[in-house]
């Protein structure tokens, strides 16, 4: 059982992510992965820039709790996940969250707490503009009661 993060600016490989998830790993028989992108609109107006910030420490610290805690509820092998911060732009991926298992629901519903739990709980600050302006993004009512399910 590992948990592993990372925050970077640069971007990562989809597939090379899944590769070390299952390296050498002949235990779990599930494997799930998540990958949230950019997307050129929030509540209907257009997005051409993200910008996001971290505090460098606290926010590594924060996503292996959630990562461990994650450990703590399923039976898992393996916990990756990675989030970007600085420049984006539509398309570009921000976060990637990938589990290994021995079985697929822990697997599953492992990467869905996951990602709930970042949604509201990792200290990034984001900052979107588009249409000459530009506004700091609040997580949402729904990503709050998102996270309802898991208690």
């Amino acid at each position: 059982m590992s948990v592993e993060v990372r925050v970077q600016e640069h971007e990562f490989d989809t597939g090379a992510e899944f590769g070390l998830l299952r390296a050498d790993n002949h235990s779990d028989g599930a494997t799930t992965i998540f990958v949230g992108s950019v997307r050129d609109f929030t509540s209907g107006d257009p997005v051409t820039a993200l910008a996001l910030e971290y505090y460098p420490g606290m926010t590594e610290k924060v996503l292996a709790d959630i990562g461990q805690r994650a450990l703590e509820r399923w039976s898992l092998g393996r916990v990756r996940i990675l989030h970007r911060v600085g420049q984006l732009v539509p398309g570009d991926d921000i976060v990637f969250v990938g589990v290994t298992a021995p079985h697929r629901q822990s697997a599953l519903d492992a990467c869905g707490y996951i990602i709930d739990l970042l949604k509201t709980e990792a200290p990034f600050w984001k900052k979107e503009s588009g249409s000459g302006r530009a506004r700091w993004v609040e997580s949402r009512a729904s990503d709050h009661e998102a996270l309802e399910k898991w208690r």
